[in-house]
């Protein structure tokens, strides 16, 4: 193909740049293969004699009045066969990368359903052993008042968890809740006695991100309030509870100290990593705290409006996060925080 090289109208030279457009398209978009796409590049868009340079040439022999409408034409059939050029050449390529990771021996590949966080199958384990008993689920908000995540749970004003170094304030009054505690306060003020709930939830202190710790986490808290609830009712369901979830592992209670609570105790529950022998994770003693609980303080019945001379009650709070961590035997809390889709592929579902 030899273009013409001298025009001497505006209408030869645009017939002409009509004719290389055509056939460009026509060898670009045929181009099967690199090496024809290559010949077709050179003979419409190559430096030394390429159609267009030739076409750009003819410019020259145009009287000065039309040039400006010649050199627009030009341009639109320079671009169009550039940006076709390129459009094939990096089609062409992906089609020579799939044909080169194409092997008919690989075994299928199966994509990955997805599955449920260690911390979730814990928190509706436990929610399912409650319910059985008769608990209810209830929720409340994670921004909340000083009062009812301190004052009304009887915490005094001078209590080191309510110094900024300790808590998450939003605001002169408002603050991300450091328990769940504050819906049991929520529940007590809507509803008469029999009460019986379960509260799960997430909950912010300002802790290190070490082994055992994290600043976001989420915590279940218990509440049963009725007539003649004493401190045996509170250990004989805490006990059905550690036997359902952790089966023939041992348990006890230690005495301690809460200010929602009165008397107060924590459990603990044997080792699952070490089976008592003491491991980094029990911190040597073979025995890892699962909740801390008690008989409702007076004052927080007499805060909510109940009669704390009829009504009695006790409750509980657990980590589900540190459960998990017995349950499916993992050393460290911060492997659950990692995002990795290969450590959920690995617990059972």
């Amino acid at each position: 193909m030899q273009p013409t090289t001298r025009l001497v109208s505006i209408s030869e030279f645009l017939s002409e740049a009509q004719r290389i457009e055509g056939e460009g398209v026509a060898a670009l978009s045929g181009a099967a293969d690199a090496g024809a796409l290559e010949d077709a590049r050179i003979a419409f868009l190559g430096d030394a004699r390429g159609a267009l340079k030739a076409l750009q040439q003819g410019l020259r022999a145009i009287p000065a009045p039309e040039k400006p409408a010649a050199g627009k034409r030009f341009n639109e059939v320079k671009v169009r066969l550039e940006s076709l050029h390129a459009e094939r050449k990096l089609a062409l390529s992906a089609a020579d990368n799939r044909s080169a990771l194409a092997d008919p021996s690989m075994p299928a590949r199966h994509p990955w359903k997805g599955a449920k966080h260690p911390v979730s199958l814990v928190i509706d384990e436990i929610a399912e052993i409650f319910r059985e008993i008769g608990f209810t689920i209830a929720l409340g908000p994670e921004a909340e008042t000083d009062w009812y995540n301190f004052t009304a749970l009887n915490f005094p004003p001078d209590h080191p968890a309510l110094d900024a170094h300790d808590t998450l304030y939003l605001g002169d009054d408002v603050l991300l809740r450091t328990h769940t505690s504050p819906v049991q306060m929520r529940t007590l003020q809507s509803y008469a006695p029999p009460i019986r709930i379960l509260v799960p939830g997430n909950v912010y202190r300002r802790d290190f991100f070490d082994a055992s710790h994290a600043p976001m986490f989420s915590q279940i808290e218990g509440l049963s309030v009725d007539e003649g609830i004493s401190f045996v009712d509170l250990k004989a369901t805490l006990s059905l509870f550690a036997k359902r979830l952790f089966g023939t592992a041992k348990t006890r209670f230690r005495p301690s100290y809460f200010p929602f609570t009165e008397p107060s105790a924590e459990m603990d529950v044997e080792c699952q990593l070490c089976r008592g022998a003491g491991c980094p994770v029990c911190k040597g003693t073979g025995w890892t705290e699962i909740l801390g609980s008690g008989m409702v303080h007076p004052s927080l019945l007499e805060a909510a409006g109940i009669d704390s001379e009829r009504y009695t009650g006790w409750a509980f709070g657990m980590g589900p996060a540190r459960i998990a961590m017995q349950r499916y035997g993992l050393p460290n809390i911060r492997v659950m925080y990692d995002s990795d889709v290969r450590f959920l592929e690995q617990v059972p579902q």
